[in-house]
């Protein structure tokens, strides 16, 4: 088993799918992969906040999410932004309750929300994260 908090060792991207041991971590990745063509770089965080190893995809320069690995689900990073905003709110009504809760329980700060959305299943939860990030790409 993988240590997502040894510096000295970058795993894999199916490294950390053993790791989660759910499979809702590769299927985001596959979705996020194939829908916009682009690849998951395994990155090592050292904030206090959420130290260790994730895995962000980014699209022509910009953060489309962050993916935080967990024994058993996965914790995805979705930015908000100014330029979003308005997009999310149009379809937030259409959200999860647990959606919506999420995002107006996250505090904005320099005109953006950082939602954390924490993933055990391929469910309406998870198909809400791949709106926003929908969003996010345009």
């Amino acid at each position: 088993m993988i240590d997502l908090q040894d510096k000295n060792y970058c795993p894999a991207i199916e490294e950390i799918g053993e790791y989660v041991q759910n499979p809702v971590f590769m299927q985001f990745c596959t979705e996020i992969r194939n829908t916009y063509q682009c690849s998951g770089k395994t990155e090592y965080s050292s904030c206090s906040w959420e130290k260790g190893w994730n895995v962000k995809f980014k699209k022509a320069g910009k953060s489309l999410c962050t993916i935080y690995p967990r024994e058993g689900s996965i914790t995805v990073l979705v930015v908000v932004g100014n330029k979003e905003k308005p997009l999310v709110e149009a379809i937030l009504p259409d959200c999860t309750v647990e959606m919506q809760n999420i995002y107006h329980q996250t505090q904005e700060g320099n005109g953006q929300r950082w939602l954390m959305v924490d993933l055990a299943d391929r469910n309406d939860l998870y198909d809400d994260v791949l709106r926003f990030i929908g969003i996010r790409r345009t």
